[in-house]
């Protein structure tokens, strides 16, 4: 079975997701092609970036993994794909990778350079179809990636500050929302492994979680812990502290934005 995931900007009123699946299935009549999502903020690589750490785990090993946020296309910008843990990630060498380079011990690294697998004309403005889709189709058919291009080190991918949670002068916790899905949950970049140790160091004292003016006491176990309509703290599927309100938007009830600071205090 070749699987082919996608994760884009792209969203779904357009014509561009289906035709990158159109030029991969031509290639690939056997291919089997799963959607991340389309709905990664435009541009937002950070975004991108935490979105495909969190998610890759969940394919089977030998999948092909085509992130495609791009505000490059058509530059001197380059195009990699990336060998590791029996997974491969094919992306705009942008920064999208900076979460995934660290994750585990690198097989192969190659610039796609070599035009024999692109399509024969190649639009400046959507690498997507013409150069992503073909590539990861021929990858999910066997080619090898050296193959494809040039081999690379490590420490000549392009690689971008992602902003990471930190403890303030006031021995706080601060962290970030990064995301926000379509139930209105404000998602951030605080993971259980960080808030964890956070806890643990304040010896049995109790958690507050605040935004803005709004202040939530302690960590629910499900949404249904709190009322409805009330707002909870809560451990999200995807392993982040996550700002939620049970039956509502915590988006809406909070006045939330993505980048609004979160902050974690203990107190006795």
């Amino acid at each position: 079975m070749s699987i082919i995931t996608l994760l884009t900007d792209f969203g779904l009123k357009d014509t561009y997701v289906g035709l990158m699946k159109g030029v991969i299935l031509s290639v690939n009549p056997d291919a089997v092609i799963t959607d991340i999502t389309h709905h990664v903020d435009p541009h937002d690589l950070s975004q991108a970036a935490l979105i495909i750490k969190s998610s890759y785990r969940y394919f089977p090993a030998e999948s092909v993994h085509v992130i495609v946020v791009d505000p490059g296309v058509g530059s001197r910008r380059a195009i990699v794909a990336l060998k590791m843990m029996g997974q491969t990630f094919l992306a705009p060498d942008n920064g999208i990778l900076t979460l995934i380079v660290d994750e585990g011990d690198i097989d192969a690294i190659v610039r796609v350079e070599n035009s024999d697998y692109f399509l024969k004309t190649v639009s400046q403005t959507f690498h997507g179809r013409d150069i992503f889709a073909p590539v990861a189709a021929h990858i999910s058919l066997g080619v090898d990636l050296e193959r494809l291009g040039t081999p690379i080190a490590k420490k000549d991918l392009v690689l971008i500050r992602i902003p990471k949670p930190y403890v303030g002068k006031r021995d706080e916790l601060v962290g970030a929302i990064v995301s926000i899905d379509r139930f209105g949950n404000c998602i951030t970049n605080i993971d259980s492994d960080c808030l964890a140790a956070f806890v643990n160091a304040g010896k049995n004292k109790r958690l507050q979680v605040a935004i803005g003016q709004s202040k939530i006491e302690g960590l629910s176990l499900n949404y249904e812990s709190a009322s409805p309509q009330s707002p909870l703290a809560i451990i999200g599927s995807y392993g982040y502290l996550e700002i939620a309100v049970n039956c509502g938007s915590a988006q809406r009830y909070l006045g939330a934005a993505k980048g609004d600071a979160v902050h974690l205090t203990l107190s006795k």
